[in-house]
């Protein structure tokens, strides 16, 4: 029913790392992990047929994290693997009373470059992809790609979980863009999230939205719309635009909704104005006593977000359908195991829209 889509996604990365997850408990578990491979496990479990470029050695985290990728449907082939050196590896203790988490990074070697990717494999690459997704590392391979996907007119999302060298130059091509919680305002230095939004929809004239994740308080999207100068649109802060928004949330709801602005030119005094439409999405209320690990929820959020834009998803579909993806990879140890599958019940209002 969905074959166009099994089809349809390529994932272009730098890095991917095992992961050892460690509950205070005294559990453990080995997992694979990284930015980019939980993302396209996600779409994978969703539908999607997503293939990764990225680099690993011939160790056994390196021979590890090819096979469960491959046992969950994502595309190998284009993995450069380097014989010598090591694969990226983390170590994550997570303390299950706080539910907080302490990562402790080892970085692969040799990094991927631009020659580990000849021309011909590229385009074999990219033949048939509907999005390429780039976790924003090692940004003179990543920039490769993104300028044959950009001359491919293939759309592009960034995932812009800080600021990086070379990321620039990525969202310049970029078409959509998910931040975390911090880079908004990191990156444009506005003095709040939505003004920071605004900033950047002005910064990069190719982006048709911009969403920040915030963990539990939900997420704010900003979209942009054709300003129709013939039509009266009202002009609003966009500042108080988001308070108006988030006073209409009804906190008896347990389930992720999405509450929308009118097209609004909305208004960041000092930086400029954008003609679109404000979004506010809530999570899912997680009982206590089942919320055990946010390891990769926003990856979880991401593949979602890929599954949303090659099935054409509107935002008010999108967001909610993002957030329960994100809540229910919260009631496992690790990055993955709690990515629902499509066959998830409460998936099928979004998922059987896809033919």
């Amino acid at each position: 029913m969905y074959k166009h889509y099994h089809s349809c996604l390529s994932s272009t990365t730098s890095t991917y790392f095992s992961e050892l997850f460690c509950f205070n408990s005294g559990k453990f578990t080995v997992q694979g992990g990284g930015n980019t491979g939980n993302t396209m496990t996600c779409a994978a479990r969703l539908g999607l047929k997503p293939r990764i470029i990225s680099k690993v050695s011939t160790d056994a985290p390196g021979k590890s994290m090819m096979e469960e990728l491959e046992a969950e449907g994502v595309d190998t082939s284009f993995l450069v693997v380097s014989k010598e050196g090591t694969s990226p590896f983390s170590y994550i203790i997570v303390d299950s009373q706080t539910k907080t988490r302490t990562c402790i990074f080892t970085p692969g070697y040799p990094p991927m470059v631009p020659a580990d990717l000849p021309k011909a494999n590229l385009l074999s690459a990219l033949d048939g992809a509907r999005v390429v997704y780039f976790d924003a590392r090692m940004a003179d391979s990543a920039l490769v790609i993104a300028q044959e996907a950009f001359r491919q007119n293939i759309s592009i999302l960034i995932d812009a979980e800080r600021p990086r060298e070379g990321l620039n130059d990525l969202l310049g091509l970029a078409d959509y863009v998910v931040c975390s919680e911090n880079f908004p305002k990191a990156w444009t230095e506005a003095s709040s999230i939505p003004r920071a939004l605004v900033s950047i929809i002005l910064r990069f004239p190719r982006l048709k939205f911009a969403i920040v994740t915030l963990g539990k308080e939900g997420c704010i999207m900003l979209e942009k719309c054709v300003d129709d100068e013939s039509s009266h649109i009202e002009e609003m802060d966009v500042d108080s635009c988001l308070t108006s928004l988030t006073k209409t949330k009804d906190d008896s709801i347990a389930m992720p909704t999405c509450i929308a602005s009118p097209v609004t030119k909305l208004i960041a005094e000092g930086i400029g104005s954008v003609c679109g439409r404000l979004y506010f999405g809530t999570t899912e209320k997680i009982p206590p006593s089942e919320l055990i690990d946010t390891t990769g929820a926003g990856d979880a959020f991401t593949g979602a977000v890929l599954y949303a834009i090659c099935a054409n998803l509107p935002p008010k579909k999108m967001l909610p359908f993002a957030s329960y993806v994100a809540a229910a990879k919260c009631r496992a140890l690790g990055a993955r195991a709690g990515l629902p599958y499509r066959t998830n019940p409460y998936l099928t209002s979004f998922t059987e829209s896809i033919v």
